[in-house]
């Protein structure tokens, strides 16, 4: 009987720590906002990017396959579209259609650095319902490929800048503008630059470049928007699985063909995905998002000493993005076999596209692989890859400058670190900087996300009016 009482004491003592933690898990303060608001030509922040959209400046690995013409006419548009920050900024070009402005400051402190890309990704015409380069506005909407990604955010900066000459500021400090045009081929543009830096001593404040937006919907229990800033994105690889044999007909095959091989290979991966980890950047956003979550979504989020583990089952049956932010995840994404339909393949291969958590790195994650499938008939090899990036302060001036400037703009939403899933230019800055912040200026609905690398990629003119208010207010801060 004793017995019996001590264990119900327990429990009693144990739902009361948990009930006792989701009391005291309250909203944080909120961010300090600017309250006045930016006065600027909308038209002519919309006509830029029009203009710049135009540019097909679509990138390929296959070099011969694109038109530096639209590079070039798309850098040579800029002085008519920003007078103003050709007069009073230093411009100069960097190899591999690498752009790099200077915007002298009053003082000598650290500068800021604002980032974009303006290549684009390849686009399927006959899938779009408005031509993709024309840049057609329609009721308060711009069509075409880059709106979103990322000349939307290459305008905010230059277009924020020459508004703001054209008033007679000056900042405090330092600010560069920063542009690649081979980001999305993973390019050395971006390279260059933080070389640049590096070599000429120069060290940086504040480096902000494209990753979360302002987005609803995306958090378990939250109705609010929630202005997500990456503070650091997951690395990735691409691993290539082989296997081989002596081929020969289909008609007196042996017990497993390579195909069937690598096929198990794959099942066993997928049934034994990476260890959980709650990084820095997630273990954040959840200290953060969970406090204005529901009640019982605040009890997992007060108390993950205990419901951790619970996250990571349901991210291991569901998938998806909640799963994306607590392991290393693992897609298949292509497989070859025989050329006929009757042949045994004398080789088999299949690739996978994998997203590094944090915790993990190219080194670790292929030795995983190879401890999964256990199998020494197959070899595996990096196609390509990169390591994740630096992780960055949060309780820091710069994070909470991003972060005022983004609850100003966009008024009502909760601001929060996150890791970003994708990878970006702003990698490189790790190295120089630990302070470096990813934000595309944009709320976005999952339907206009979708959008990006997509079909019909559009944009909606006040959120481009957005962009340009969030860097007015982002540079009267540096």
């Amino acid at each position: 009987m004793i017995a019996l009482y001590i264990i119900l004491l327990v429990l009693a003592l144990f739902f009361a720590v948990i009930f006792i933690r989701t009391a005291m898990f309250r909203k944080k303060p909120e961010v300090e906002l600017f309250e006045n608001e930016e006065a600027f030509d909308k038209d002519k922040c919309i006509e830029n990017l029009r203009t710049l959209v135009r540019f097909k400046t679509v990138s390929y690995r296959e070099k011969e396959k694109e038109d530096d013409k639209e590079f070039e006419g798309l850098i040579d548009s800029l002085p008519a579209l920003y007078p103003n920050v050709f007069e009073k900024c230093e411009f100069k070009r960097l190899p591999d259609r690498a752009l790099l402005f200077r915007w002298k400051g009053k003082n000598d402190g650290k500068p800021t650095v604002l980032m974009a890309h303006y290549d684009v990704v390849p686009v399927n015409e006959e899938m779009w319902e408005k031509p993709a380069f024309d840049a057609i506005l329609e009721d308060g909407v711009v069509w075409g490929r880059g709106t979103l990604d990322t000349k939307v955010t290459f305008n905010g900066v230059l277009f924020s800048a020459d508004h703001l000459i054209s008033k007679g500021y000056t900042p405090e400090n330092d600010i560069y503008f920063a542009f690649s045009g081979g980001e999305e081929i993973n390019g050395k543009g971006a390279l260059n630059i933080v070389d640049y830096f590096e070599e000429s001593g120069i060290e940086l404040s504040l480096v902000v470049d494209e990753g979360g937006a302002v987005v609803e919907n995306v958090f378990p229990g939250v109705k609010k928007p929630c202005g997500l800033i990456g503070i650091a994105e997951k690395g990735m690889v691409d691993i290539k699985y082989e296997t081989k044999s002596a081929g020969g007909h289909a008609s007196a095959p042996k017990p497993h063909t390579p195909v069937g091989i690598l096929s198990k290979a794959c099942v066993k991966i997928e049934k034994n995905p990476f260890k959980c980890h709650i990084t820095k950047p997630v273990a954040e956003m959840f200290d953060t998002l969970g406090r204005h979550s529901t009640f019982i979504y605040r009890m997992i989020f007060a108390n993950l000493w205990i419901f951790s583990p619970v996250l990571a089952l349901l991210g291991k049956i569901q998938g998806g993005e909640m799963n994306a932010l607590l392991r290393t995840t693992v897609a298949f994404t292509q497989m070859q076999g025989s050329d006929a339909a009757n042949v045994i393949p004398p080789k088999a291969s299949m690739v996978s596209n994998i997203r590094l958590n944090p915790e993990d790195s190219i080194e670790s994650a292929t030795k995983y692989l190879k401890k999964t499938i256990n199998d020494d008939s197959i070899s595996l090899s990096v196609i390509s890859g990169m390591n994740p990036s630096r992780i960055s302060q949060t309780g820091c001036e710069a994070y909470e400058k991003v972060a005022k400037a983004v609850a100003s703009t966009w008024k009502g939403c909760i601001t929060s670190p996150y890791l970003m899933v994708q990878c970006s230019d702003s990698r490189h800055y790790g190295r120089i900087c630990d302070k470096v912040y990813r934000f595309s200026a944009m709320d976005l609905t999952a339907q206009e996300r979708s959008t990006i690398h997509g079909n019909n990629e559009r944009i909606r003119v006040e959120c481009a009016h957005k962009a340009a208010e969030f860097y007015i207010r982002l540079i009267k801060q540096c």
